[in-house]
């Protein structure tokens, strides 16, 4: 892959890292260090009904899941980088398949090419 290139694609892995890292910190922020009053504007701090808790508890375990998909994305782009650096990004890490730029231009953290991509996903 040409310099340029890969220059390219290391921007905009870092762009992407400091936006989820970013989104991550905001959902902290946003639902883990709240208590229930202040997310929901309540005087009391007891609920209402036995239903706002089931709310409150599905909000939380959401986020958390989102936190972790994005945890895991993150690490991905981390090592999107380190290939970089160590000169193979690009080049599928199951087959030594070039990867087409059309992959990494969608998923520039892509590390196999569509071939082993869909063949891992049939595996599980």
């Amino acid at each position: 892959m040409r310099k340029a290139d890969l220059k390219t694609y290391k921007e905009r892995l870092i762009s992407l890292r400091a936006r989820l890292r970013g989104d991550v910190s905001q959902m902290a922020d946003a639902t883990l260090k709240k208590s229930r009053t202040e997310a929901n504007g309540d005087l009391s701090s007891m609920p209402i009904h036995m239903a706002d808790i089931g709310s409150d508890n599905y909000e939380q375990e959401f986020t958390l899941s989102l936190m972790q998909s994005e945890e895991e994305t993150l690490d991905l782009i981390e090592a999107s980088l380190e290939r970089i650096e160590e000169g193979t990004y690009g080049v599928c890490e199951e087959c030594g398949v070039k990867i087409p730029k059309t992959r990494l231009n969608a998923i520039p953290y892509a590390s196999l090419c569509v071939k082993c991509a869909s063949e891992q996903e049939q595996a599980f």
